[in-house]
């Protein structure tokens, strides 16, 4: 499954928030207010979330299904006293007669392999890079926050600092960059008030690992 690298607050995708397994499904709520904890005290990091995987999983089993159906039905036919089938045949002869270094059978044993490596892959990563994970106040409830959510909030409070024409926000897994327009005062001045500015921002996204903050900051460039 594929995923984008960075999200910029140009959408409005909600946070999610998983209960532990067991206790139920997934559901869709605001963000939880971060850096702080209630009676039952801060449970630590939550990791990243996984991903279901269903569509690999969904084709992988179909294949298999397919493969072994066509396999057990030509078993079948020749114990009860039937031809094989010609396919099984064909593939029986070639299997035998071709060399280990004929071209068709090292493309054959390259695209297993790749395949068998993709889904090692899937099946030892994480997935959902869309998901930011959140501290978690309670020991049986995860949350999380969407990339183009904590992108559109920090957007939000760059453009309430004074001198920022326009802000691009980017939310990566462990850095944010932020590219600002200025159309008066100092740039130096509003680069610091925007770093400042965005630390807290951060900070109260209640991420579990509060990410680390580029700010750029120029001036537009002239029309004509």
């Amino acid at each position: 499954m594929s995923e984008p690298h960075g999200s910029e607050g140009t959408t409005q995708r909600l946070p999610v928030i998983e209960k532990a397994a067991g206790t139920g499904g997934e559901y869709e709520a605001p963000p939880v207010p971060g850096g702080g904890t209630d009676e039952t005290g801060d449970a630590g990091g939550s990791g990243r979330f996984w991903s279901a995987r269903r569509a690999p999983a969904g084709i992988v089993a179909l294949l298999l299904l397919v493969v072994a159906g066509a396999f057990l039905y030509d078993v079948a036919a020749v114990r009860a006293h039937r031809d094989a089938l010609s396919w099984r045949r064909e593939l029986a002869r070639q299997l035998a007669e071709r060399p280990l270094d004929d071209t068709w059978v090292l493309v054959g044993a390259g695209v297993t392999a790749a395949l068998g490596l993709w889904l090692f892959v899937l099946a030892v990563t994480p997935g959902l890079r869309a998901v930011l994970p959140m501290r978690r106040p309670h020991r049986d409830v995860r949350a999380g926050l969407h990339r183009a959510a904590a992108a559109m909030a920090l957007r939000d409070r760059a453009m309430d600092v004074a001198g920022v024409r326009s802000a691009r926000v980017r939310v990566r897994r462990a850095r944010v960059d932020v590219r600002a327009l200025c159309h008066f005062r100092e740039l130096d001045d509003v680069k610091a008030d925007l770093e400042d500015t965005l630390r807290q921002a951060a900070d109260g996204l209640g991420l579990d690992r509060p990410p680390a903050l580029t700010v750029r900051v120029a001036r537009p460039g002239r029309k004509g």
